[in-house]
């Protein structure tokens, strides 16, 4: 049986994913009047196959008069509900953001954060949602300093977005906007937190403008793409027009990951700072090719536990390499009685996160003596708090010299449910506290652990992820609750 051209419409609309939009410019065009074959690929900038396929799948739905083909009156409704015409011509709405913005958590000085200004975030926005469909698909934050996600979720309510972010007081903020965006800590330089990889149809990022920051950010971008045919890659870079050497490496580092840019505006982001590049940037349409799956991890490989990305600051060109935790963050739990670890370059949350990392019996951690999580009682008795479960911590400020600090782990016996879950970070977080559940309880079914787990949790998205990738404000709660 035939389907109904709407359904085959419907169908064909589905599988072009977040470009899908031109296929719903082309019918709201046949909706009002007759259009020609090649009225609608000029017009809708569209291939012509793509519009070949469209009128082929409308087929009884259409009529011909002298001047083209039109949408059957009698139709019109019908299509005009399925695939919501209406919203082509609304301008999204992005209120908001200069106070959002205002409110938010200083940029992080050692990653070289520089804030775009909130005309920015709400044209990004904007301008995503007019070009792409966004509605039902998942938009990809890699690094979100200058709140896009938030900008985007009020253009677009039925987008569902996921942030990537190193900054733990940036992921604490955007959570407690209660916009329902999944939040992730991930230090990119040690890959791609698992439950990202492979979800989103978007990705926007506007990393570090060093031609290893742009291809490393662009490389997890592309590895947090589930579809590869339509997905998309947004990003903010710029240079200064008396360096265009540095552009053309920049980009030269795009094209090592085989990707295509499809379009470059120029001087669509305006930050307040970064006055080498004239306080701008372009943005930046890169798509994948079939070659780009084939090299992706390769050249992530060369990237990965390098901490020397950025433009300024410790973790810059010129800085210090530093690897000591690449091993630790960027693999699966580390076998070993004793174990020694510099952390000297910490930009502040590799500590904690090595702690979470290991369940090595006996470790010693060097950070600098004015480590966040050092640097009085009350950041001390956080990182207590959080790992107490698990190490007891000997914290030796001074030491081995006035500038270093030495942190001195001792496990612990995983005692109850939180021991439990923090000695198994790289679990799911759902099926490791459904076990630590029954553990506690043995009566309990699995059924119920299971349940009794997801109300713990809260968020539906955390029981896929492991708990080493959660917001360190959501690992407290969870152990909390």
């Amino acid at each position: 049986m035939e389907p109904e051209p709407i359904d085959a419409v419907a169908a064909l609309v589905s599988a072009s994913g977040i470009v899908g939009r031109r296929l719903r410019e082309a019918i709201a065009r046949l909706a009002v009047g007759p259009a020609t074959l090649e009225d609608l690929v000029r017009d809708l900038a569209a291939p012509r196959r793509t519009i070949e396929a469209l009128l082929r799948a409308m087929g009884p739905d259409l009529r011909t008069d002298a001047d083209g083909v039109v949408l059957d009156p009698s139709r019109r409704q019908q299509y005009h509900d399925r695939f919501a015409l209406a919203t082509l011509d609304e301008e999204p709405r992005v209120d908001g953001m200069a106070e959002l913005i205002a409110a938010a958590p200083a940029p992080d000085q050692a990653l070289d954060h520089v804030s775009a200004t909130a005309g920015t975030a709400a044209r990004r926005a904007r301008w995503l949602a007019r070009t792409y469909d966004l509605a039902g698909a998942r938009l990809i934050c890699i690094g979100d300093h200058d709140l896009t996600s938030l900008a985007v979720r009020r253009a677009c309510p039925d987008v569902e977005i996921t942030v990537v972010d190193v900054d733990e007081r940036l992921l604490s903020y955007i959570d407690g906007q209660g916009a329902g965006i999944a939040c992730y800590f991930g230090d990119l330089r040690f890959g791609l937190p698992p439950a990202v990889a492979g979800s989103g149809d978007i990705v926007f990022t506007d990393p570090p403008y060093t031609p290893e920051g742009v291809q490393l950010f662009l490389g997890r971008g592309a590895q947090a793409l589930r579809d590869r045919t339509n997905g998309r890659l947004v990003m903010a870079y710029g240079f200064s027009p008396l360096t265009p050497a540095l552009g053309l490496k920049v980009q030269r580092a795009v094209l090592d990951l085989d990707l295509v840019i499809e379009a470059m505006l120029p001087a669509f982001n305006r930050y307040h700072g970064a006055q080498a590049v004239g306080s701008a940037s372009d943005l930046y349409v890169c798509r994948p090719t079939p070659h780009t799956w084939q090299i992706l991890d390769r050249r992530l490989d060369r990237l990965a536990g390098s901490a020397n990305i950025y433009t300024h600051g410790e973790h810059s060109l010129e800085g210090t390499t530093a690897r000591g935790p690449a091993r630790i963050l960027g693999g699966g739990p580390v076998q070993a009685d004793e174990l020694s670890v510099d952390l000297s370059a910490d930009p502040g949350p590799w500590l904690a996160r090595v702690l979470l990392a290991l369940n090595v019996p006996a470790v010693s951690l060097l950070v600098a003596n004015n480590h966040p999580d050092l640097r009085d009682e009350a950041a001390q008795a956080a990182l207590r708090e959080l790992v107490g479960a698990k190490y007891d911590l000997r914290l030796r400020r001074s030491t081995p010299g006035p500038r270093q600090a030495t942190v001195e782990a001792t496990l612990r016996p995983a005692e109850g449910v939180a021991g439990w879950l923090l000695t198994h970070a790289h679990g799911k977080v759902g099926n490791v506290l459904r076990d630590a559940l029954i553990r506690a309880d043995p009566g309990l079914t699995k059924g119920a652990a299971q349940a009794r787990a997801a109300a713990l949790v809260g968020r539906p998205e955390h029981l896929d992820a492991r708990l080493v990738d959660l917001p360190r404000h959501a690992i407290v709660s969870l152990l909390h609750s």
